[in-house]
């Protein structure tokens, strides 16, 4: 039986802490440059971050694993806190009685996003991670992964959405959140990428 080392299971338990987060956060609108966005656009990219870090440490079989087991989990604890905080708001407990057509398709959007960027990013990273330079594989990844990611989530969450306004602008509101993520993934998740990868080798090297 396959048992989970500790990096491994803080790696998969932060997957899903991510998922949940960022299903909660793209439902707060947010303003910059005059273009509405979400906070989820600055949470997701951690996932990303995640993924990578997985790949380099234990190789893109346990990380397609990980992906895989934080499905299910991250899809059901979605669904429930984004009932409970619809459009942002705690809407009371007595909300989880009713079905919420809005929550669930997020959620399933979210979740058939992060299902194929996270394995593209891993596909992009393990060709690269090979390379005597630690930062092209993880750039690479995320210019790629993101852009699945980005699409996908916005084409399933509102294409035919009866949302009028998402509906017919979800194509350019979604090139500003990848262009975004992109921004901060260059500027904040790669150098972070590269002192998490420098101290979890130390310690994992040390123990």
């Amino acid at each position: 039986m396959d048992k989970f080392s500790f990096p491994f299971y803080k790696l998969w338990f932060t997957h899903i802490i991510i998922l949940v987060v960022s299903n909660y956060a793209v439902q707060i609108p947010l303003e910059l440059f005059g273009i509405v966005t979400t906070v989820g656009t600055f949470t997701y990219p951690f996932v990303f971050l995640t993924t990578d870090l997985t790949v380099r440490i234990f190789g893109k079989i346990r990380a397609r694993k990980i992906v895989f087991l934080a499905t299910i989990p991250g899809l059901i604890v979605s669904y429930l806190i984004g009932t409970l905080f619809e459009h942002g708001d705690f809407q009371g407990l007595t909300n989880l009685s009713q079905f919420s057509y809005f929550v669930f398709r997020i959620t399933i959007a979210s979740l058939s996003a992060y299902i194929l960027g996270q394995l593209c990013d891993i596909l992009v990273f393990q060709r690269l991670r090979e390379l005597k330079l630690w930062w092209p594989a993880p750039v690479s990844s995320s210019i790629f992964g993101n852009l699945i990611d980005t699409y996908v989530f916005f084409a399933v969450a509102f294409c035919g959405t009866n949302d009028a306004f998402m509906a017919e602008h979800w194509v350019e509101i979604a090139t500003f959140d990848y262009m975004v993520k992109l921004a901060a993934n260059m500027i904040i998740f790669v150098p972070v990428y590269g002192v998490m990868l420098k101290y979890i080798i130390r310690k994992i090297t040390a123990a």
